[in-house]
């Protein structure tokens, strides 16, 4: 049962209309007190509450009548009721327990896909969880996805259990700790697999060409706009879209990013007509999310709304018992691709790996060991040929707080140690960087890196 807390009965109405055509049994309440006498009685399996039941439009009738169905129902999913221009209220209400806010007028999908997220993991976490023991690699799809160690499966158990929801899910954890492949497990374990799932790198699109790039445009729309394009949402459409390095953007495109999530619907650019998708939205930074919200950098609105599950990527550092099986895996990849010998590592060898502390995580170590097994041409590698090759980063150029300069001088530190070590061979330092030669290039020039005569 799902109650509707509104004093607009027409609001009441028009919700009833549409739940119960979706097979949801309702009852409704006009004011505070029906509200708090229902829930003394019963507790739904849902509450759509609205923010304000008299002429004042502060939001405090719905937290104070919010934080009363929290004493009587304290697990049952709210989802708030407002306003476009009293979002902020809605975002006092999630800080206070809320599960989610739609807007009015509300789209009837994206309210449906809502509800039936939020009940499914609600049933889930009142299901008895697996303990780590007790958790394996069978429980869905993870071809991809290479270690046994507690934290990783306590992350697939968590992909297992919220997979076949449509919650927005945000994936955080250090640069190349694998969140692109947790994204791609969530999806592969969905109902949505069938679909497209759409990756996005939000750091490499301009502010100018945001709305083209996610919501397309018409032919004409602009200079360029010699055909009608379509965007990455609508490209997404049924399926999964994966917002990476969502902490890069930037103030206007978040706006631009919130009213999209907030009901599914956008205009491309150039175009009058409102087109609608339905996506799931799963988003991924290395950066503080909170830190910046706190710093005035990123809208806490955008923030709730991409968030309602976190899943944490471990550090490979926490994770060093999963060492041997991905470096079986990358040595195995690299003999297939280059039609070599199968390469083992020493015991001394995998001694020294898991010593390192691996800054750049399982993409560091890949790197690492693509270029040994590339430069040595050995069978058998051993610690000191893992040694000639690897590359430290020196403490100080640690990026700790996920800037962009940071980022930058630990490229360009990088690229100067690879020349100390290979001097003029640009073949050995790109393999050495794990770049083409080409990228290697336009990296020396950007950072006027000159090699020695």
């Amino acid at each position: 049962m799902i109650l509707i807390c509104d004093d607009d009965i027409t609001v009441q109405t028009s919700l009833t209309l549409v739940l119960k055509r979706a097979g949801y049994e309702i009852a409704t309440a006009s004011n505070q007190q029906e509200a708090i006498d229902f829930v003394r009685r019963t507790c739904p399996q849902l509450i759509l509450m609205d923010m304000n039941y008299s002429n004042t439009t502060t939001g405090e009738e719905g937290l104070e009548l919010l934080a009363k169905v929290r004493i009587f129902c304290p697990a049952v999913p709210v989802i708030l009721i407002t306003a476009w221009g009293s979002i902020n209220l809605a975002v006092q209400g999630i800080r206070a327990g809320a599960f989610d806010f739609i807007t009015k007028p509300w789209n009837n999908l994206t309210l449906l896909n809502n509800i039936k997220t939020a009940i499914a993991l609600n049933e889930s976490s009142e299901k008895e969880i697996k303990t780590v023991g007790d958790l394996t690699m069978d429980t869905g799809h993870f071809e991809k996805i290479i270690g046994k160690s507690p934290l990783l499966l306590q992350v697939l158990n968590t992909v297992s259990r919220i997979a076949r929801t449509n919650a927005s899910v945000l994936i955080t954890g250090e640069s190349g700790t694998g969140k692109e492949l947790i994204a791609e497990a969530i999806h592969e374990n969905s109902d949505r697999n069938k679909k497209p799932f759409v990756k996005v790198n939000l750091g490499g699109i301009s502010q100018s060409l945001f709305e083209s790039e996610m919501f397309g445009h018409k032919q004409g729309a602009f200079t360029d706009a010699r055909h009608d394009r379509i965007g990455r949402f609508e490209m997404a459409d049924k399926g999964t879209i994966f917002l990476d390095e969502i902490g890069e953007l930037d103030m206007v495109c978040q706006v631009k990013l919130l009213r999209v999530l907030q009901d599914q619907t956008f205009e491309p650019l150039g175009d009058s007509k409102q087109k609608q998708v339905d996506t799931r939205v799963i988003s991924a930074t290395n950066k503080s999310l909170t830190g910046m919200v706190a710093q005035g950098t990123f809208r806490e609105d955008l923030f709730y709304r991409i968030n309602l599950i976190t899943i944490r990527m471990p550090a490979l550092r926490e994770r060093i018992e999963d060492i041997p099986l991905l470096v079986e895996h990358f040595a195995g990849k690299q003999a297939e691709l280059n039609n070599m010998d199968h390469v083992e590592l020493s015991a001394e060898a995998f001694g020294y790996l898991k010593q390192l502390p691996y800054y750049g995580n399982i993409r560091e170590l890949k790197n690492l060991i693509d270029r040994t097994i590339l430069i040595s041409g050995k069978r058998i590698i051993t610690d000191q040929d893992l040694k000639k090759q690897y590359i430290e980063v020196p403490v100080n150029q640690i990026p700790d707080n996920g800037s962009i300069q940071s980022l930058e001088n630990v490229e360009k530190n990088m690229i100067q140690k690879a020349v100390e070590l290979y001097g003029s061979n640009h073949s050995k330092i790109a393999t050495a960087l794990g770049l083409s030669r080409q990228t290697l290039y336009r990296r020396m020039e950007k950072y006027n890196i000159k090699l020695p005569e």
